[in-house]
């Protein structure tokens, strides 16, 4: 070979022994400054303020999903023999069995669109809500030297759930008539095909009025239920971290299922008026079977007994606790 070609070959390869040390190099630069700029990103004002919003929506539509077979199961359980206190009592299992007897098992998933409407409207403010609201008390509390205490967490708790719930009734309600459609006669039925479908046609054949009805005892429900959930799950971790040696998975699953209980307690009586006020039409005479939250609550207790407000207790603490 020719030294003319030998140099030529050497050139040509320090050429590229260059160009790829410049190449590697600015690659490492961009490896380098990828995890600073969504650093720099995720501490924008803006973003910092919407991630405790989005987190909190994805939570509750991934638990949603999970749990939405159990959530149609309380809900037929809550409109089982209304107007009577004596009867048959359903059961979960029967209830099951009576969904999964007409042989389409996704009909334990029937409403899922609202669930997962309601989920990412409702749960996005709660939580987001409650985020903001304990970063107001957390500074004042640190300048007087304590920690947050419980009665401000449920006063944060209380005030976002009720604002959410407001804003979620619309979805609410279209997951409870989606829900209990399959009571009703198969001629009587409205199959709706999906919440915007459900949302539509309530809107157009009852007013836009009739999509915030049951909203007083949905947003008490969701204050009592944030009441639970959120003040007793921060009170019940602070207690563990300070009293127990158990892990902090261990402290946050306990945390949850005392949460869940004291949430289920509170709020389950709310719920059940919330799915008896949402579900009921006008009859043939124009009238409702109920006229408020009180009126409703004022006819079960005379008619099915005050532990009908409880019914399907069990299911209802299943349903709640991974929302904790």
């Amino acid at each position: 070979m020719s030294s003319t070609a030998k140099k030529a070959i050497e050139a040509a390869k320090q050429k590229s022994n260059t160009a790829i040390a410049a190449v590697s190099e600015e690659t490492a630069q961009v490896v380098e400054r990828t995890p600073r700029a969504i650093d720099n990103f995720l501490h924008q004002p803006w973003v910092k303020g919407a991630l405790p919003f989005i987190n909190g929506g994805l939570a509750g539509m991934t638990a949603t999903t999970v749990i939405q077979p159990i959530d149609m199961v309380k809900v037929r359980l809550q409109l089982a023999g209304e107007g009577l206190r004596t009867g048959p009592r359903p059961t979960p299992l029967g209830v099951t069995r009576e969904i999964l007897a007409s042989g389409k098992a996704l009909d334990l998933y029937t409403g899922l669109s609202a669930g997962l409407l309601r989920q990412a409207v409702y749960t996005t403010a709660r939580l987001g809500f409650f985020d903001t609201f304990m970063n107001l008390v957390k500074p004042r509390a640190e300048r007087q030297g304590r920690k947050v205490g419980f009665s401000e967490r449920a006063v944060a708790g209380l005030s976002a759930g009720g604002l959410a719930a407001m804003i979620g009734n619309p979805a609410d309600l279209a997951l409870i008539r989606m829900q209990s459609d399959g009571l009703k006669p198969k001629d009587q039925r409205a199959n709706y095909r999906s919440v915007v479908d459900a949302l539509t046609r309530i809107a157009k054949s009852e007013g836009v009025p009739a999509l915030w009805a049951g909203a007083l005892p949905t947003v008490v429900r969701a204050m009592a239920l944030n009441f639970g959930q959120l003040a007793f799950f921060s009170e019940a971790k602070q207690q563990l971290q300070s009293r127990t040696k158990l892990s902090s998975k261990t402290q946050t699953l306990t945390a949850s299922a005392i949460a869940g209980f004291f949430a289920s307690f509170f709020s389950l009586p709310f719920d059940f008026i919330k799915t008896r006020l949402q579900k009921q039409q006008r009859g043939p005479d124009g009238k409702l079977p109920y006229q408020g939250m009180m009126d409703c609550f004022r006819k079960v207790a005379r008619d099915e007994g005050l532990m009908r407000f409880y019914r399907g207790f069990g299911t209802y603490y299943v349903r709640i606790a991974p929302h904790a």
